[in-house]
C-alpha cells in the first residue's frame, strides 16, 4: 500500500473510481432504475441496461489505442467532459410545471424520454470505456518502476466504487426521494475529477516550462513521440 502515500496515485484512483467503479455500479443499478423511474418490466430493463454495459466493455481497446496515438490526457478530457454532459442531463428529474398564462394556468411536464435516456447511457458507457484504458496509460509513464503496485492500488480503489456506489445510490434515493439522485452524485464526482486533473496539468506544464500557459503539452512527449 506504499503508493497511497503519493497524492497523484489518489488522483488516478479517483479517475478509475469513476470510469470503472461507477460503470460497474450503473450496470447493476440501471435495471432497478428503469423499473422504478420508467415503469418498465424487469426483462426490458435488463436489456436496456445491457445497451449501456456493452459499449462500456467493447471499446476499452479503442481507448488504449487512442491513448497511444493522441495521448491519455486528451482521452481523459473527452471522457470527463462527455460524462459531465450526459450525467447532468440524466440528473434532471421528471418535473411538473404550472405557468400563469393569459387565459389561466398552463400545466406541462418535462421528462427525459426513454429513448433519449437510453442513448445517453450508451454515450456515457462508451466514454467510460475509453477512460478505463486512458487511466492505465498514465501509470507506466509516471511510475515505470512500480507499474504493478500502483496499478493494483488504482484497480483496488476503482473496484470499491462498484461496491460502494450502488449502496450510496440506494441511500440517496431514501434521503432525497428522487430517482435521478444517482446521476446527481456522478455529476459531482466527475466534475471534481475533471477540475483536479485540469489544475494539476496546468501546474505541471508551468513547472516544466513557465512560458506555457495551457495544458496542451505533455511530459509523455519526451518518452513517446506518438503521445502528442
Amino acid at each position: 500500500m506504499e503508493p497511497l502515500k503519493d497524492i497523484q496515485v489518489w488522483r488516478f484512483s479517483l479517475y478509475y473510481f469513476f470510469v470503472f467503479g461507477a460503470f460497474v455500479a450503473l450496470a447493476l443499478w440501471l435495471p432497478r432504475y428503469y423499473v422504478g423511474a420508467y415503469g418498465l418490466e424487469l426483462k426490458t430493463a435488463g436489456m436496456l441496461a445491457a445497451c449501456y454495459a456493452l459499449p462500456g466493455s467493447v471499446f476499452r481497446a479503442l481507448g488504449g489505442w487512442l491513448s497511444d496515438v493522441i495521448g491519455a490526457r486528451k482521452v481523459m478530457y473527452w471522457t470527463f467532459i462527455a460524462s459531465i454532459f450526459c450525467t447532468a442531463i440524466m440528473s434532471y428529474p421528471a418535473t411538473d410545471y404550472t405557468v400563469a398564462g393569459i387565459n389561466g394556468p398552463i400545466h406541462f411536464n418535462i421528462t427525459i424520454p426513454l429513448e433519449i435516456f437510453v442513448l445517453l447511457t450508451v454515450v456515457l458507457g462508451f466514454f467510460m470505456s475509453l477512460g478505463k484504458a486512458a487511466v492505465y496509460k498514465h501509470i507506466p509513464v509516471y511510475y515505470p518502476n512500480h507499474v504493478g503496485s500502483v496499478g493494483g492500488v488504482v484497480g483496488l480503489i476503482g473496484g470499491l466504487g462498484g461496491f460502494v456506489l450502488p449502496i450510496t445510490f440506494g441511500i440517496m434515493n431514501d434521503l432525497i426521494g428522487v430517482w435521478t439522485s444517482c446521476f446527481m452524485l456522478l455529476t459531482i464526482l466527475v466534475t471534481i475529477a475533471l477540475t483536479w486533473m485540469h489544475f494539476v496539468i496546468i501546474a505541471m506544464d508551468k513547472k516544466i516550462d513557465p512560458s506555457r500557459g495551457d495544458p496542451r503539452y505533455l511530459p509523455e512527449l519526451e518518452l513517446n513521440p506518438h503521445d502528442g
